[in-house]
């Protein structure tokens, strides 16, 4: 590896991320000494398009350039998200990439896991092969830890795309919305829920009987959220999945549609999402870590679902049973769940039993990585903030995906994860409310046992213990009026 230049003014390295302001915008790197028009194989380097992140390059030798990820907007702490396009390639020319400033020490890709690419005439995302990734630590970067990874252009008119995982962009969203209302389903209503710093949309779907929404019906709620964390883009795929399945025509849809109510937040963050960032909103706020008192200003898709959420609450009609924000991982295989530690045994115990049916009905799901836990770090996420507020009938977790595999139970190899899977992931939880429910005789629909049975795992999961009573929205009523009078007075004295 050649040797880094030194900045002779400031007597830092040159690229030192304290000094990266935005994205290179169609940046022609040229050698040292040159001048002129741009040749073929003078690389051009583009990260201004959505979501896209490439903070600086620098040349190092003909075959070799350091990438700088542009910090998130606003707080330069979190380093990890890149996604830009190479052009004006030469064929067959050889590079070896360096991305020489990420935030995390532990990543995947010590693992084998591998950037995505794809190319205007390949336009199919694909992951470089595993054997060409190289992740370190670096002296020559302030000890950072660096990935390098080798790459031969084959085309000279393609444009190349590399990306830290698969891109799931907010225009993408909208278009999926757009073309999900056009189908007019009865059992589906889309509204605006509030709008970003930036005025995008905070979008919320009701995915239900219409019967289950006429005035003074008892209504159980299951509530799903997800892109708190804007370069978690594998929780896009895995709820898109979750609303797929509610949508569609299958028989256990049905059934879940005319008992249950699920409201659907697929994109918590949508300026993060669009500015490319990977934790933070456009202000530099970790949301996922205001749930106790967002601002309306600062946090306003936050507040408008949490204001939500106490609404429902707070309607003695409304129970809401489930809370379960999902979000992508960054050191750890397969999907898992994270849910919170209670005093008493037997609602620690109730907690678990949704892991364990979901890790029978996804081969990707491990329950022995699932963990409950009350962190102080993790104080004011939305499964610790909401799991603290609702009664003990309710259930908040955070859903974790991988950003690279899974290994199914019983094997050795590690399997990449794709689009498909993790979508499939996504049908597989909505799939397990059916057996939550099932188990809990708490649907109304007789006919269940005509319903193909749904466990296709081969992971093993724990053995159920028959004594935990499944207790219904309304089995804790003093309990839960009691928070109500908490809440309202911790909200008078807020707006106070």
């Amino acid at each position: 590896m050649a040797e880094r230049s030194k900045n002779t003014d400031s007597g830092n390295e040159i690229g030192s991320e304290d000094i990266i302001a935005g994205n290179v915008s169609k940046y022609t790197v040229f050698p040292p000494g040159y001048s002129g028009l741009a040749k073929k194989g003078h690389l051009i380097f583009d990260a201004c398009f959505e979501s896209g992140n490439l903070g600086r390059v620098d040349y190092i030798t003909e075959f070799e350039y350091d990438l700088f990820i542009r910090p998130d907007t606003c707080n330069p702490r979190f380093r990890v998200w890149f996604n830009f396009t190479v052009e004006n390639v030469k064929e067959s020319q050889r590079v070896i990439f360096n991305i020489v400033n990420f935030s995390k020490t532990k990543s995947l890709y010590r693992d084998g896991m591998a950037p995505m690419v794809k190319s205007t005439s390949r336009p199919k995302w694909q992951r470089l092969p595993a054997k060409n990734v190289y992740y370190y630590r670096c002296p020559d970067h302030r000890k950072n830890y660096v990935m390098s990874f080798a790459f031969c252009f084959d085309r000279e008119d393609d444009i190349y795309q590399f990306a830290y995982c698969y891109p799931y962009t907010y225009t993408r969203l909208q278009h999926y919305l757009d073309n999900l209302e056009k189908k007019k389903m009865e059992y589906v209503c889309r509204e605006l829920l509030g709008l970003s710093v930036q005025q995008r949309r905070l979008d919320l779907l009701t995915i239900t009987n219409p019967l289950n929404l006429k005035s003074g019906a008892d209504q159980k709620v299951v509530f799903i959220t997800a892109r708190v964390h804007p370069g978690e883009t594998p929780a896009s795929f895995v709820c898109q999945g979750i609303i797929d399945f509610l949508v569609s025509l299958h028989p256990v849809a049905k059934v879940l549609r005319d008992n249950i109510i699920f409201k659907i937040a697929p994109m918590l963050n949508p300026d993060g999402v669009y500015l490319g960032n990977y934790r933070c909103s456009l202000m530099g706020f970790d949301l996922n870590r205001h749930w106790q008192d967002p601002s309306p200003w600062a946090h306003p898709t936050l507040y408008g679902v949490k204001q939500l959420i106490v609404e429902m609450y707070n309607n003695p009609k409304t129970s809401l049973e489930f809370y379960i924000d999902i979000h992508a991982h960054s050191t750890m295989m397969n999907g898992f769940m994270y849910g919170n530690i209670f005093e008493e045994e037997e609602r620690f115990q109730r907690q678990a039993i949704f892991p364990k049916l979901l890790c029978q009905n996804a081969d990707d799901f491990s329950f022995s990585s699932t963990s409950f836990n009350r962190d102080a770090v993790k104080a004011g996420t939305g499964r610790r903030f909401l799991g603290g507020l609702l009664d003990d009938s309710s259930y908040c977790y955070t859903l974790e995906v991988s950003f690279y595999s899974y290994i199914m139970g019983g094997a050795n190899s590690a399997i990449p994860y794709t689009e498909e899977a993790y979508m499939k992931l996504g049908r597989n939880v909505a799939r397990t409310f059916l057996d939550y429910y099932k188990l809990n005789n708490s649907l109304v629909e007789k006919p269940l046992t005509t319903i193909p049975s749904i466990r296709t795992s081969r992971e093993t999961s724990p053995a159920f213990n028959p004594t935990y009573h499944l207790g219904s929205g309304n089995a804790y009523e003093g309990s839960r009026a009691e928070r109500r009078s908490m809440l309202n007075s911790r909200d008078h004295s807020n707006s106070s």
